[in-house]
């Protein structure tokens, strides 16, 4: 099924920070306060995700109250809420606030689910699924940034995520099922072993294309039947693995 493509920016978080976008918020102060980092989420809010259609309350509701700021490296705070991925290290970057909130609106979650993150990187959006699900388990290829990722989440209270280390394009299947899967880099195709581990009703959202040209697709398993929907264009970070890119393709 191929829905219409929708007139939203073309999705990036395949580069890095080149500097502010057309429309993007104001760069707050180095030393911005706590009250000005507030309104500057919720300005976020409002400004690029609201108007662009992503009305599900509960997913506006956890972009509002998860800050940001505190995933991105310190050097880069002032620039937490502006409309762009940023880099957070090994060449990796946390995802442009909307399509964190297009993704997760994507799984239709309501509290009850078991979700599966792949790509943890500095966990921000594993931070956004544990407001809405009952569990979260993420996993990240790179020892450094799940280390990372496990300290900010515990620190910050997000005890419902748990991150795990190691190949991401193979699940979890000793957690398995998953009511719903969510995966934050770009493969040629949607891994096996994840569309094995969805439950018999679950989602998965997942970048797929090559090098050049990438979409984003909703997996919906209705028992043994997969359904397929394309959502809109995207650009992400490869998805490295047994079953994605087996080396880095993206330059």
């Amino acid at each position: 099924m191929r829905l219409p493509r929708l007139k939203f920016k073309f999705m990036d978080d395949g580069n890095v920070l080149r500097g502010p976008r057309l429309g993007a918020a104001p760069c707050l102060a180095m030393n911005a306060a706590p009250e000005d980092l507030a309104a500057a989420r919720l300005a976020m809010v409002d400004e690029q995700i609201w108007r662009r259609n992503i009305s599900d309350e509960n997913v506006l509701a956890a972009m509002r109250q998860v800050p940001r700021h505190e995933f991105v490296p310190a050097e880069l705070r002032n620039r937490a809420y502006e409309d762009l991925p940023l880099p957070i290290g090994e060449g990796q970057t946390i995802s442009q606030p909307y399509i964190v909130a297009a993704m997760t609106a994507a799984l239709r979650l309501r509290g009850t689910e078991k979700v599966l993150e792949i790509g943890a990187g500095c966990g921000y959006q594993g931070a956004i699924l544990g407001c809405l699900a009952r569990e979260v388990c993420t996993i990240e290829c790179r020892p450094e940034l799940a280390a990372q990722a496990s300290e900010r989440l515990a620190r910050l209270g997000y005890v419902n995520v748990h991150v795990h280390c190691g190949d991401g394009t193979l699940g979890l299947a000793e957690l398995a099922p998953f009511d719903a899967i969510l995966v934050a880099a770009a493969g040629p195709s949607a891994p096996a072993p994840l569309m094995d581990q969805l439950s018999a009703d679950g989602r998965m959202v997942v970048p797929v294309g090559d090098t050049e040209n990438q979409e984003l697709h909703l997996i919906e398993r209705v028992g043994g039947i997969f359904r397929t929907t394309i959502l809109e264009p995207c650009r992400f970070v490869p998805l490295v693995g047994a079953h994605g890119w087996k080396d880095f393709p993206f330059r």
